[in-house]
């Protein structure tokens, strides 16, 4: 039996989820951004499954550990399963052109590449033409676009044009007021 086709809201951790502080990964740096409970709910209501893409390259420039990566996304999942907000899975790359070992260094998950995407994709039979991603950097967005992604969000005050870029806002709260009407 074939698995089912899904949609899916796809999301950059820092600057998305959570303020971006530089290689977040404690506990109390760890920050919601504002807006993004109602953000989650409503692309929840919408039938939209979430998935976050993340690149956490602070792993291999030796800044924190994949254990404390692990357990520190396993603190922010059970605060949004509290909040009733399903998170379907996470992809993340630890890897760094100038700090990771060959082959990783020329990794194909490191956004821009696409490679988080692809994987989610097989993983999970997306439907890319029908799912949406949400970053705050044009290596978010170029990464959703090389996978298929049709509508690429960007949070950011810069008005950047780019064909990476489908719909801009300039916070969480803004795209939420907005996201049913792309």
């Amino acid at each position: 039996m074939r698995k089912k086709i899904i949609k899916v809201a796809f999301l950059d951790r820092d600057g998305v989820i959570n303020e971006d502080l530089h290689y977040v990964h404690r506990k109390n740096k760890f920050i919601f951004k504002e807006g993004i409970f109602k953000l989650l709910n409503i692309l929840s209501k919408e039938n939209y499954a979430i998935i976050i893409v993340t690149n956490q390259s602070g792993i291999d420039r030796g800044i924190f550990t994949e254990n404390e990566y692990e357990k520190l996304t396993q603190y922010y999942l059970s605060i949004l399963n509290n909040k009733g907000i399903h998170i379907l899975d996470i992809f993340h790359c630890p890897h760094h052109p100038d700090y990771s070992t060959p082959p990783f260094n020329n990794c194909s998950c490191r956004k821009p590449k696409p490679g988080l995407f692809i994987n989610a994709k097989i993983k999970h039979n997306i439907d890319m033409n029908n799912s949406l991603a949400i970053g705050d950097s044009l290596r978010d967005l170029e990464a959703a676009y090389l996978s298929g992604v049709k509508k690429r969000i960007l949070i950011s005050k810069e008005n950047l044009n780019s064909k990476y870029v489908t719909h801009r806002f300039n916070n969480i709260s803004e795209c939420s007021k907005n996201i049913l009407n792309l």
